[in-house]
C-alpha cells in the first residue's frame, strides 16, 4: 500500500535566483508592452499633431466621420471646409484624419 502514497520530503534550501527571475520577467513584460503598444501609439499621435499643424487653405481632407472636402479657412482650433455646391462647414482640427493628394475630390 505504500506505493500509492508518496512520501513528502522537506526542501531545506530555497531556489537560487527565484526572486531575481520574477523581477526580470516583470521588466521584460514591461519592455515588451512599451515597444509593442505604447511607443507606436505615441508615434501615431505625433504624426497626427504634425498633420494638423501643416493644414493650409486649399488642402483636400477627409474627416474622422468620412466627410471629404477642401479647406477654405484655417483657424487656431477650427477649419472651414467646403464640401460641395458652396456648402461650408466648420470643424474642429482634431477631426481631420488625413490630407489627400490634390485633385482627389474631382475624381471622387
Amino acid at each position: 500500500m505504500d506505493f500509492f502514497i508518496s512520501k513528502a520530503y522537506a526542501n531545506s534550501g530555497t531556489a537560487a535566483g527565484g526572486d531575481l527571475t520574477g523581477i526580470l520577467m516583470i521588466v521584460v513584460l514591461g519592455l515588451a508592452m512599451y515597444f509593442l503598444m505604447i511607443r507606436p501609439q505615441q508615434k501615431k499621435l505625433k504624426e497626427h499633431k504634425k498633420l494638423l499643424e501643416n493644414l493650409n487653405k486649399g488642402d483636400e481632407i477627409v474627416t474622422s466621420g468620412g466627410i471629404l472636402g477642401k479647406i477654405t479657412n484655417v483657424g487656431d482650433n477650427f477649419v472651414t471646409v467646403n464640401i460641395g455646391n458652396d456648402i461650408e462647414i466648420k470643424l474642429q482640427k482634431p477631426s481631420v484624419s488625413a490630407v489627400l493628394p490634390k485633385g482627389t475630390i474631382k475624381s471622387a
